[in-house]
């Protein structure tokens, strides 16, 4: 069976339920500068025939090394002061995937996930064994301090403050555990390759490990469909939420909206979770379904143009791709 030529796609994220219509401008402003960088960085590896797993881990890189997401440089803390990061990236076209989980020195987790996955026999490395291994590897390494941002920092303590007091975090971040960056990406072979990088959740149990990294829950990509999610991660772990998606997609023959939705929109929230997700499949189509009152998230196609949108009520310019038709009016063989 022939195909036709594939377009290049990048969608990315950059976490869900963080958004605030009191946003400063300076601070939207450097969000969507963040953003379009990172889709262009992505879709200059995708222009120049790369895979999509080079657009995926260029475009992470990018968010990881930005002070306004929760990955990386500018990650939350854990309840004794830590930062500990996590990230997994994952070749729908081979299945092959690589994980790492509480690493607290080093500057980008997407790359030293790909590199488990590239020059490891295994699939998900953790704490100093993970470190270890990043040096061996010349993964670039740094203090600890690195990570640290005064508004995370008083963010814990706040979160702290209200652990003596035995209150309910205020800051809806801190309550419902949001805070990733997330990348799915087509090539022009038509392969698919998703990615996810997190610092997990303020005032997290020290040890405590997300969805983000968890391949089939956070993090999942086979050859028809590619997801990363962003939202209270127990629950993404608990409905195998990007694997759930993809089975909707690939097995069940579901429209890729219908299936996110389904996910993110109605069995994680009917289960008390919340939060978002980004997805694709192989003929160029995005979901982007959300249940919070906003999520950072933006694509980039063959024209290059860069969409990003961070409200709820904002257009983030999938409406102009069209849905694919639903399984029954599929020819059959």
């Amino acid at each position: 069976m022939s195909h036709a030529a594939v377009s290049p796609v990048l969608v990315i994220h950059g976490g869900a339920g963080v958004i605030k219509r009191d946003m400063t401008p300076a601070r939207e402003q450097a969000v969507r500068a963040a953003m379009t960088q990172a889709l262009q960085s992505g879709h200059a590896e995708l222009k120049a025939g790369k895979p999509a797993l080079d657009a995926v881990a260029a475009a992470l890189a990018v968010l990881e090394d930005d002070p306004n997401f929760n990955a990386g440089k500018g990650a939350v803390f854990t309840h004794d002061g830590r930062n500990e990061l996590d990230a997994a990236i994952m070749d729908g076209y081979t299945l092959h995937a690589g994980a790492v989980a509480g690493v607290q020195r080093v500057k980008n987790p997407i790359l030293l996930a790909r590199a488990v996955m590239e020059h490891s026999p295994h699939v998900m490395l953790s704490g100093d064994g993970a470190e270890a291994f990043a040096q061996e590897q010349g993964i670039t390494l740094v203090d600890p301090a690195y990570f640290r941002t005064e508004e995370r920092w008083q963010q814990l303590q706040k979160a702290l403050k209200e652990d003596a007091a035995k209150q309910p975090h205020a800051d809806v971040e801190t309550a419902r555990h949001f805070g990733t960056v997330g990348a799915v990406a087509l090539d022009a072979q038509g392969h698919l390759a998703a990615g996810t990088s997190t610092g997990g959740m303020t005032d997290k149990r020290r040890g405590r490990i997300g969805d983000s990294p968890i391949i089939g829950a956070g993090t999942y990509a086979n050859s028809g469909c590619a997801v990363s999610g962003t939202g209270w991660g127990e629950f993404y772990i608990r409905t195998v939420a990007a694997h759930e998606i993809c089975m909707k997609v690939t097995q069940m023959r579901v429209p890729l909206k219908r299936a996110a939705a389904e996910v993110i929109n109605q069995e994680i929230p009917s289960m008390g979770g919340n939060g978002g997700a980004i997805a694709l499949d192989a003929e160029g189509h995005i979901s982007i379904p959300f249940n919070t009152d906003g999520m950072y998230r933006g694509w980039i196609g063959a024209d290059g143009v860069p969409h990003v949108a961070l409200y709820g009520d904002e257009d983030d310019g999938t409406t102009e791709i069209p849905e694919p038709a639903p399984a029954e009016s599929v020819a059959q063989p």
